[in-house]
């Protein structure tokens, strides 16, 4: 059964939380700071250079090598110079061909280190599954790893495998990331591990989906919403669709309701709380899970629940892929203008209501490409711009300028340069209006994440 959701109206899991005892209460889930994998940045060194530069010199002649070190020294120059301009612009060289794994510095702590195990695990398992879906389709697809560094490693970074625009995807990205401070004692956090990653599919008849897994420690127990240890999970997964198809909701909260057979009410409730959009009377997804803070008095039993929940959604979500890309193969003009809407919606919720995108711009600027990475490739600015009148002050502000920083174009092209664009924009807004950071979304607990890291 086929409904279209438009970007003004209820959302259909709203509107039939009256009768469902499963959706009486509010609640919330959000990208955790630091999460979502960002661009790569390549400093100049005089140790990089050599290295990069030794294969170079080949010959003891003394012209060989003056003519060696002058091409080393040009190179040098030239890369010194691009990256100044991008660092300028706020442009970050997210393809460098240097290996920044060897440079980052895992976090100490073990429980951080299974954590890491966890989602690392989780990441090749959903990107295998999606190549093989593709595969099915008859497409061969291949995702391109991009790292990403933590002042220079120092604390950590991480990685993320995306998919260029296709036939098959409109944007694909999976993002695994690891940010501590065990080296700075009078920082709160220890460390923040986590997955977090968003499929929007180019076929408006097939779903998105996003889902966030992380990982927090905090140094002293005292300093942590946990019962009896500092460490405690937010486990999040959402179903996005433009065209809703019933039977893959459905599908989909069977699975949650599997995985978490005692959490899914809790779950739900804060799921449908946070992802509500109060300007526009409806919900961004029409399912929502969301744990935060979540903790028992068994560690093991917690980790042990997050890789079960990981597994179901990843396993459940590539499953309605296949089927919808099977039985829908094609989309008309109308469904494919519903997608559109629904990208701006997406978007629109992303930038201005959600807490775990904004609180990972205040926190830093060396991850914005990666923050970003859940918008799709375009968007109605115009759209967009009509919505400015239904939010309230200060934030009609920020709705001018992400407008203002989209191209003027129909539809905008949601690029690398535009989504460099769009952090700085949500970041200088909050800098300047941070009384609006209380009309952000909540669940039932609001984790201090940006405090945390200070």
């Amino acid at each position: 059964m086929r409904r279209s959701i438009s970007a003004n109206e209820h959302s259909p899991y709203r509107a039939r939380a009256a009768h469902d005892p499963i959706n009486q209460k509010s609640g919330g889930g959000f990208l955790h700071a630091g999460t979502a994998s960002a661009g790569r940045r390549n400093p100049v060194s005089p140790t990089n250079l050599a290295k990069l530069h030794a294969s170079t010199i080949l010959t003891p002649s003394a012209a060989a090598l003056a003519a060696a070190l002058a091409a080393a020294l040009a190179a040098a120059l030239a890369a010194a110079l691009a990256a100044a301009l991008a660092a300028a612009l706020g442009i970050a060289d997210h393809k460098p061909s240097a290996n920044l794994s060897s440079m980052l510095i895992k976090a100490q702590s073990s429980s951080a280190a299974e954590a890491l195990e966890l989602v690392s695990m989780l990441q090749a398992r959903f990107v295998e599954g999606l190549e093989t879906v593709a595969s099915a389709c008859g497409q061969n697809v291949g995702f391109e790893k991009t790292e990403w560094l933590r002042d220079g490693g120092q604390h950590g970074g991480g990685n993320r495998y995306t998919l260029s625009e296709s036939d098959l995807f409109n944007r694909a990205s999976v993002n695994v990331s690891q940010v501590h401070y065990d080296d700075l004692p009078d920082k709160k956090l220890g460390s923040a591990t986590a997955i977090s990653t968003i499929i929007h599919p180019q076929n408006p008849h097939a779903p998105s989906v996003h889902i966030h897994i992380s990982w927090t420690e905090m140094k002293a127990v005292r300093d942590a919403p946990a019962k009896g240890y500092g460490g405690y999970w937010r486990i999040m997964a959402d179903l996005n669709p433009s065209v809703l198809h019933e039977e893959y909701r459905n599908q989909f909260v069977q699975c949650m309701r599997q995985v978490a057979p005692s959490q899914y009410v809790e779950a739900s409730a804060q799921g449908d709380r946070y992802f509500y959009i109060p300007a526009l009377g409806r919900h961004r997804g029409v399912t929502h899970f969301y744990l935060e803070s979540y903790a028992t008095e068994n560690a093991g039993a917690d980790s042990e629940f997050a890789e079960s929940f990981g597994k179901g959604v990843v396993d459940s979500y590539l499953k309605i892929l296949q089927s919808a890309l099977a039985i829908y193969p094609d989309a008309d003009d109308a469904a494919r203008a519903e997608q559109l809407a629904y990208h701006t919606l997406y978007l629109f919720q992303v930038l201005t209501l959600d807490r775990g995108t904004t609180s990972g711009l205040l926190v830093h600027d060396q991850n914005d490409l990666g923050i970003m990475g859940s918008l799709p490739a375009r968007v109605d600015r115009d759209l967009l711009a009509s919505w400015r009148a239904k939010v309230e002050s200060p934030q009609g502000e920020l709705v001018d300028a992400l407008v203002k920083a989209l191209p003027d174009a129909s539809p905008a092209m949601v690029s690398d340069e535009v989504k460099l664009k769009l952090a700085q924009t949500v970041r200088e807004h909050y800098k300047k209006n941070p009384e609006a950071l209380a009309m952000q979304a909540s669940g039932n607990v609001i984790a201090p994440t940006v405090d945390n890291h200070r």
